[in-house]
């Protein structure tokens, strides 16, 4: 029975350690974000071709997600500021989590206005710490 609870204990840790770093990684790409810095906001992202970003079109392969950013905010107006709301990390092993949350952006009018929605995000654990492998957000 003590091995069990110290097994359970042991899990429970983990998961909260690994949602701790996952979470960093979020507020790392919020400041990016809010800093007007496009390139270290997509660090989030893992370098690869293999990874995913799905929005009203798919894109792939990490220069296809940063050309993605880059096309559709050019500029400090146009990125507004960002916050992420309501995040749940669900850990799918030790490599992989889901993470579901709100994204709220804020900008004027010139900017493209104020937009708000919803995602759900991949992630996988890499050397050099966790990484998004894949992106579906909708507004």
């Amino acid at each position: 029975m003590r091995y069990m609870l110290g097994l359970l204990l042991a899990a429970t840790l983990f998961a909260a350690s690994e949602e701790a770093a996952i979470k960093k990684v979020l507020t790392d790409q919020v400041e990016a974000w809010n800093r007007g810095d496009i390139n270290d906001f997509v660090r989030g992202y893992e370098n690869s071709p293999s990874i995913t970003f799905v929005g009203k079109a798919v894109s792939r392969g990490y220069d296809g997600v940063l050309a993605r950013y880059r096309k559709n905010y050019p500029d400090k107006l146009h990125m507004g500021t960002l916050r992420f709301e309501e995040i749940e990390v669900k850990m799918l092993g030790k490599e992989h989590a889901l993470i579901l949350g709100k994204f709220v952006l804020d900008r004027t009018e010139a900017g493209g206005g104020p937009a708000s929605g919803r995602y759900s995000l991949v992630a996988r654990k890499a050397r050099d710490g966790w990484k998004i492998i894949h992106d579906h957000t909708s507004n």
